[in-house]
């Protein structure tokens, strides 16, 4: 649906720009003259949604009202980056407006402005607002828990297979709780059941809701959102379980129906995640009370929490989970590495990968060890989390936390045989700049890179070329549209270790570095 849509009956003309004067006043957390505008208009089942990204699509601003009711019109201003959502009853509106009056809006990851229309009600011009309605109808359908009589082959949504959703997190850079997730999950109905472990070095939980609609509508709201700003994206999908059993209630797993359950051990957890066909092995580190302080601190990944972690935040604040990483270690133990092979700098450029490192120590008398610090404990448990049984320069890696809270540089001329090197300063730490782009691409090691700030005039052959010298096979290649970006896999996720590890910041000439780092796609 390209440009704007008709609407059935006149609008006033001070609608559309009733906030083009200020847009200051529509800040976060309700400012008063936020407040003020709010309530020039009454309450109306029609809310007016302003400032949505351009590439928005009809289910993304459904969305924004599922939570809180049925909703039964949308009228699209693509034009205008505006949208008109029509909800059920007039109290839903109200709820709605009031929740995001306090939590601001956020489709996309840029903010966006909701009040009540002028209208009671939208009349839309079915012909010209044909493909909404196939959404809305197809949305309702599930609402209702019957299948969409739309046609099929403008949207297919089918009824919801399971009440249980897969979640994986991505971008993990702050730990996520299990009771984070049941906060979150249980606006969109009851949760039941939720058990967490670790798959493919990616934290994943398997949640049930005691209906199939509900889980459909957790996965139409949630999936893509961020938990906290730039990171911890949550991707979502139907499990083909339509029922866990869950044996312990512990930090791990939860049956919120059987408070009676006893609380086990961790590895008798593990074993009954394994009878779910996932390996034994859930991420202790990432569990409440796993040495996180109880306070809130907002200053790391950009500031504040993004809306959709109010629950988030809530457990945050009753001590279940903290973001600051104060108390907790930023000094990792790695061991088994290959002594012939590793140097301070291919640690600081892989473990780099996930945090900024300050120093690195190879241990004098130990030197299939090194200890390496990150700016924090949360960073440091990202990379543990990442790279702990990766096999680098052919030699399993194991990565933990280690005792020491930091890495001491040797007195001037002990350290003949450079094994310790301070990072502090280096102009190639990824996540100094809050709410950086980088925050948004922290994927688990893979056999395909992302290469960008490639030069002009550097073409495949030359990169092919440049990655196969470092020792691997090249098996894909692909160019982004502007040649500044590249795909590239490897023939093992062990090759494009050493690759991203050789070639991360090489100088390709005319002061162009080249940047390397793990993607999730697949060419």
């Amino acid at each position: 649906m390209d440009g704007d849509v008709a609407v059935g009956v006149k609008r006033g003309s001070d609608e559309l720009n009733m906030y083009g004067s200020s847009p200051t006043s529509m800040t976060a957390n309700g400012s008063d003259s936020k407040k003020q505008r709010l309530d020039e208009s009454p309450p109306s089942r029609v809310l007016h949604i302003r400032k949505l990204p351009s590439e928005v699509s009809e289910t993304e601003v459904i969305a924004l009202g599922l939570p809180f009711g049925k909703v039964t019109n949308i009228l699209m201003l693509k034009g205008k980056n505006q949208a008109f959502l029509e909800l059920g009853t007039e109290e839903a509106a109200i709820t709605m407006v009031n929740y995001y009056t306090a939590v601001t809006p956020q489709v996309r990851n840029t903010p966006v402005f909701i009040q009540y229309s002028n209208h009671k009600e939208l009349k839309t011009d079915s012909a010209l607002n044909q493909r909404a309605q196939a959404v809305l109808q197809a949305v309702s359908a599930v609402q209702d828990g019957s299948s969409p009589s739309s046609d099929p082959g403008v949207l297919d949504l089918a009824p919801p297979p399971s009440p249980v959703l897969r979640i994986i997190i991505d971008n993990m850079f702050y730990p996520v709780t299990l009771d984070v997730l049941q906060q979150i999950f249980s606006k969109f109905g009851t949760v039941m059941k939720i058990i967490t472990f670790t798959k493919n070095n990616q934290f994943q939980a398997l949640l049930q809701f005691s209906d199939p609609v509900n889980a459909q509508q957790a996965k139409l709201s949630l999936d893509g959102q961020n938990i906290y700003n730039s990171c911890c994206t949550l991707r979502i999908d139907f499990s083909k379980l339509v029922n866990l059993n869950v044996k312990y209630n512990n930090d791990k797993s939860r049956d919120y129906t059987r408070p009676d359950l006893p609380t086990g051990d961790g590895e008798s957890t593990n074993k009954d995640h394994s009878l779910l066909g996932t390996p034994s092995g859930a991420l202790a580190s990432y569990s409440s009370g796993g040495g996180y302080s109880s306070s809130l601190s907002l200053s790391q990944g950009g500031g504040a929490i993004s809306p959709l972690s109010a629950a988030a935040a809530a457990a945050a604040a009753a001590g279940r989970v903290a973001l600051s990483g104060s108390g907790v270690s930023g000094v990792l133990l790695a061991s088994n590495l290959n002594e012939e092979m590793v140097t301070p700098q291919s640690l600081f450029t892989l473990f780099g990968v996930y945090g900024d490192v300050q120093r690195v120590k190879i241990l004098y008398n130990k030197k299939d060890s090194a200890l390496i610090q990150l700016s924090d404990g949360n960073q440091a448990q990202l990379a543990m989390s990442h790279l702990n049984g990766q096999k680098v320069f052919g030699k399993v890696m194991r990565v933990t936390l280690s005792k020491h809270q930091t890495v001491a540089l040797p007195r001037e001329g002990l350290d003949d045989q450079l094994l310790t090197k301070d990072f502090s300063g280096s102009p190639l730490h990824r996540f100094k700049k809050p709410g950086s782009k980088n925050f948004q691409n922290i994927f688990p090691p893979s056999a395909t890179l992302h290469l960008s700030n490639i030069r002009d005039g550097v073409g495949e052959d030359d990169l092919r070329l440049l990655f196969s010298n470092s020792g691997g096979t090249v098996k894909a290649f692909k160019f982004f549209q502007d040649r500044k970006m590249a795909l590239i896999q490897m023939s093992s996720v062990e090759e494009a270790i050493q690759a991203l590890i050789n070639l991360h910041n090489y100088d390709m000439g005319g002061n162009h570095h080249l940047k390397v780092s793990f993607s999730k796609s697949t060419i």
